[in-house]
């Protein structure tokens, strides 16, 4: 192709000083019919690499196909090969990273239930200790219903404004309390 554009250049600038259109048409009347030609040829050798229109070769015409279908199936094939490496190789160094980043995980995770064990064993500790403060001093001990180990907040407020005139029920409840401790008091002392 390259061939029919230098020709083109070519003429065209000895045309050029001419100016003739006959001698113009003329050119661009054997430039396609050079063009056709050209491409008539290329078909034809496209048609006998696919295996068509194999008729009219003789031996040493086959035996010429026959090696420029060798070369390029060896071309294609070294082609494949070295891209097929370099996946391999891409592959593998994929393959190294995930094994490397694997190994980084399985140290992070064994660090991990090292502390989470040394962890558990100082609370399991604190527990202990805790328990034991508890058994040893179960008067200040005050629970708050819900967790056993949970701090509780307690905090001074304002004095709540009495009533002035308790009701009966509640006098007659005061006095039914004191009697029942009265009683509980000499009790205890009675059994002693």
């Amino acid at each position: 192709m390259k061939s029919v554009t230098d020709r083109y250049n070519k003429v065209k600038e000895e045309h050029h000083h001419l100016m003739n259109p006959a001698s113009e048409e003329k050119f661009w009347q054997t430039e396609a019919a050079s063009l056709r030609q050209q491409l008539q040829y290329l078909q034809e050798c496209h048609r006998q690499l696919m295996g068509e229109e194999l008729s009219g070769l003789g031996i040493k015409e086959l035996q010429n196909l026959e090696n420029q279908l060798e070369m390029s199936l060896k071309g294609v094939r070294m082609k494949k090969d070295q891209i097929l490496t370099n996946e391999i190789k891409e592959l593998r160094q994929k393959g190294n990273l995930i094994h490397q980043e694997n190994v980084e995980l399985y140290r992070k995770m064994d660090q991990i239930q090292k502390e989470n064990a040394e962890l558990q064993k100082k609370v399991y500790e604190a527990r202990s200790t805790n328990e034991e403060n508890v058994a040893s001093n179960p008067s200040y001990m005050v629970r708050n219903g819900y967790d056993l180990h949970a701090p509780i907040s307690l905090q001074l407020s304002q004095p709540q404004p009495q009533y002035s005139e308790p009701s009966a029920k509640a006098m007659k409840l005061g006095y039914s309390l004191k009697l029942i401790i009265y009683q509980v008091y000499n009790c205890t002392f009675n059994f002693i």
